[in-house]
């Protein structure tokens, strides 16, 4: 019997197929093994995932719960415009955010013992904040409406 160069070829590419589909099945679940373990990986992955956010959500919240005067003077329409009282400069209105102070009327609202606290926190001398009447000023802002945050123009509401 003889073979044509047609049927040596055809042998050829049928025991290369049985070739690659014996080594295919040889791996003994090798394979899905790995397959298995990178879907473990990535669930465990999700979970950690979803953990992190639950534990942000929660400190979000009670960082909400213990602000809540600031919260409201945000959702408000932004913080006010703090250096626009006379005596407050750009850094001391960032210090004063700082200390939770974000609108007119918590400044307006403070007391002595406040603008005590407020003044060693700045580095002022005492009786500044008196002296440069910045509870008069932030009462009347507050009164007129002026709003706006830091690098924008306050306009009247």
């Amino acid at each position: 019997m003889s073979f044509t160069l047609n049927d040596i070829a055809l042998l050829m590419v049928v025991l290369l197929a049985g070739l690659v589909l014996g080594m295919m099945m040889s791996g003994r679940g090798k394979y899905r093994r790995l397959w298995q373990d990178e879907k473990a990986a990535h669930r465990q992955t999700i979970k950690d995932r979803d953990a992190r956010i639950v534990a942000a959500d929660a400190r979000v919240t009670e960082l909400e719960r213990q602000q809540p005067v600031a919260n409201n003077a945000i959702a408000a329409g932004g913080p006010d415009d703090l250096s626009r009282i006379g005596g407050i400069s750009q850094a001391q209105e960032t210090q004063l955010r700082a200390a939770g102070y974000h609108s007119y009327g918590q400044i307006a609202a403070m007391g002595a013992g406040d603008e005590a606290k407020l003044e060693q926190q700045l580095g002022l001398k005492a009786g500044t904040i008196t002296q440069e009447r910045w509870r008069e000023q932030a009462a009347m802002l507050d009164k007129e409406g002026y709003r706006g945050g830091a690098g924008r123009t306050a306009t009247p509401v």
